[in-house]
């Protein structure tokens, strides 16, 4: 029992380090220093969304391996392999479920109206400083095919 503990302790911290900043003032270190065109524009709307977790497959590994470490110990001889391979599947499944779970995050489609007459729609991860409201102006940041939206 001890082992499928750390076990799961191990894809907590995996699946942490999974989730990556999807909001308007979150840059990841690649992003860091890179050039974004600016334009400039007014929130028309604001629907809140799901974002949906990550599917890496470090959920799947890590849920297969509890599972079937935990399963091998119900008994001995081939009921113990059988055992063993029912266990990493139904761990795999946990698994996967646990990461796309723990990784899903609340976010908003901001409705644009840009001052060059555009009509746009960006999704973003909410973020606690960055509060949107109608009637707000904000910059929308371009960088490739990437935009987040910053007051």
């Amino acid at each position: 029992m001890k082992v499928t503990g750390l076990v799961g302790t191990v894809l907590v911290f995996l699946l942490a380090g999974c989730a990556s900043g999807m909001g308007g003032t979150t840059y990841s270190r690649g992003e860091a220093g890179a050039v974004q065109s600016v334009q400039y524009g007014t929130v028309v709307s604001l629907v809140p969304v799901r974002i949906e977790g990550t599917k890496t497959g470090i959920g799947t590994a890590a849920g297969a391996v509890a599972g079937g470490i935990a399963a091998s110990g119900i008994s001995g001889g081939k009921t113990s392999a059988v055992a063993a391979v029912i266990g990493a599947v139904a761990g795999g499944l946990l698994g996967s479920a646990a990461e796309e779970g723990l990784t899903r995050t609340d976010g908003v489609e901001i409705g644009l109206k840009m001052d060059d007459g555009r009509s746009i729609s960006i999704v973003q991860a909410l973020q606690p400083n960055e509060v949107f409201r109608v009637g707000d102006k904000v910059r929308v940041l371009y960088s490739g095919q990437k935009a987040r939206v910053t007051h």
